[in-house]
């Protein structure tokens, strides 16, 4: 193995191996931590991009701290152990939020829109939705409209728009926390 192979490396190398921006020990961190914790994933209801998603997130959060000066090592496999812990916290973080944004179907009932108008109708609810919806900007009319009105499955939106099926997920739940300010407000 390679002298600035990971794990000939003491902690305190690795540490201002990443401070410095040293390439190979980046590379190495990353090429030897990625697949524990994409593996962690896949095991855990996720799929291959959620893994690379949540690992950048997880090794640019490590990467702040350490530049931060925040960690400081504390055994022979901290700073792998730190990203896996960091990676696995924001999985689950991610995990329990998916359970607030659970895809509903666009109609006036599940927009909440009702809660403190209980005497509206139908109709002047429609025209509610019908008015905040032409407030949203054009990326997230045309979002909502392929979801909900012609059916596209959010993998076919990630492939159309170019995003990752998560990123797909994501912009459609912020158009839709969108609508629903406009018309609450």
């Amino acid at each position: 193995m390679p002298k600035d192979s990971i794990h000939q490396l003491s902690q305190e190398e690795l540490v201002r191996g990443l401070r410095e921006k040293n390439r190979k020990i980046m590379s190495s961190l990353y090429k030897e931590t990625f697949p524990k914790v994409r593996n962690y994933i896949l095991k855990n209801s996720g799929d291959e991009d959620q893994a690379k998603d949540i690992f950048q997130e997880a090794y640019l959060s490590v990467w702040q701290q350490v530049n931060a000066g925040d960690f400081s090592p504390k055994n022979n496999t901290a700073l792998q152990g730190f990203l896996y812990q960091v990676s696995k916290n924001k999985w689950l973080d991610f995990l329990r939020s998916r359970k607030y944004k659970v895809e509903q179907p666009l109609n006036a009932s599940l927009l909440e829109i009702s809660d403190n108008q209980e005497g509206e109708d139908q109709d002047q609810r429609l025209q509610k939705l019908e008015k905040a919806f032409l407030q949203l900007g054009e990326s997230c009319k045309e979002l909502l409209k392929l979801f909900y009105f012609k059916k596209v499955s959010l993998q076919d939106l990630a492939q159309s728009f170019g995003w990752t099926a998560q990123t797909a997920k994501n912009n459609k739940y912020r158009c839709m926390e969108t609508l629903r300010k406009i018309i609450k407000s």
